[in-house]
């Protein structure tokens, strides 16, 4: 039997501020142009991409 959580409204309102969505941005953009991402900006993008996943689950 699935679990019910409640969250709090403003959560499914909160977005990435616009200055970590353009770091994202540049981090994909980077990597789809062929560039060798750093272990650290590979870990950047991939816990940023986790984030925004999360977000997008909090909205559905």
């Amino acid at each position: 039997m699935p679990e019910i959580v409640e969250i709090p409204i403003e959560l499914t309102r909160f977005q990435l501020p616009q200055a970590v969505h353009a770091r994202l941005q540049f981090l994909l953009d980077r990597q789809d142009e062929g560039y060798t991402l750093s272990q650290a900006e590979l870990q950047e993008a991939e816990g940023l991409v986790e984030l925004v996943e999360f977000l997008s689950l909090l909205r559905d």
